[in-house]
């Protein structure tokens, strides 16, 4: 499941909740071009209550990546529990994708007041 909180004209929060595999990557994925077609190219991802995420659901996010820097835009992702940074890290994600503890910290980074 995920909920979408408007910031500002370019900037959306997505929460993602439980577990982000196969299944839930589909509609992670229309959730996400649907914002990119509204012309949201920063978007946060408020990992607070992921529990799991699968390549199915990494594999949404990589695809996007690109299309979001055409735009100027970034996806940042908050408040990651230690285990599903793990599998980021693992496969060297870290270090294309912005991981931050903390809302206000994304904020700043993406230049939102």
């Amino acid at each position: 499941m995920e909920i979408i909180t408007k910031i500002s004209k370019q900037t959306i929060k997505i929460a993602v909740i439980g577990e982000l595999d196969a299944n839930s990557a589909i509609s992670l994925d229309r959730v996400i071009r649907k914002a990119i077609q509204d012309e949201f190219y920063k978007i946060i991802i408020d990992c607070e209550e992921l529990e799991y995420i699968s390549s199915a659901g990494l594999g949404v996010f990589i695809s996007y990546i690109e299309e979001m820097k055409t735009h100027h835009g970034q996806f940042v992702f908050i408040k990651m529990k230690d285990r599903v940074y793990n599998v980021f890290k693992i496969l060297g994600l870290e270090k294309l994708i912005t991981i931050l503890p903390s809302f206000e910290e994304a904020k700043k980074v993406l230049h939102e007041n």
